[in-house]
């Protein structure tokens, strides 16, 4: 009895990753790649230390420099409005990446699965054909003894 070969699952492999990240990176727009850049900046420890420094500086202007004359005096209600609108804007555009890469990653597990599943597929047609040998084999009386020494030891390691 001929043993059937397994169907190749639908979609891309694992060798074919590198392709699909710069797929999925040609497929973004201006305004992608702007929310992903906004994240990537936003979330880095450059990006919170510099703010602080920013928000130091303004306090300690309007407070110490510019004690008599400050643009806008403590409680800082301009700073206030422009953390307000800097935070209602970058929260959505880094939602929008994150969603991005969520998309990103669901496809590329797909693809991972697909790939392990045509690996198991190959695996049981390689074991099925080696059990045939090693039945081919055994049946053969001259080396039936070797064979199943080599089949006592592989189960050992």
């Amino acid at each position: 009895m001929k043993a059937e070969k397994p169907r190749r699952a639908a979609g891309m492999h694992a060798a074919e990753l590198d392709d699909f990240h710069q797929l999925f990176a040609r497929e973004q727009g201006f305004g992608d790649r702007l929310a992903d850049k906004v994240a990537a900046v936003g979330g880095s420890w450059a990006f919170i230390i510099g703010f602080s420094l920013f928000l130091v500086l303004w306090a300690a202007l309007n407070t110490i420099v510019l004690a008599n004359r400050a643009f806008d005096p403590f409680p800082f209600i301009f700073l206030n409005l422009m953390l307000s609108m800097v935070a209602a804007l970058q929260a959505p555009i880094i939602m929008m990446s994150q969603n991005r890469q969520a998309k990103k990653d669901r496809i590329e597990a797909r693809i991972d699965y697909e790939t392990n599943a045509h690996a198991a597929g190959e695996i049981a047609l390689v074991q099925e054909k080696l059990d045939v040998l090693i039945g081919i084999l055994i049946s053969d009386k001259s080396v039936r003894a070797s064979v199943l020494d080599l089949i006592e030891r592989s189960k050992v390691n």
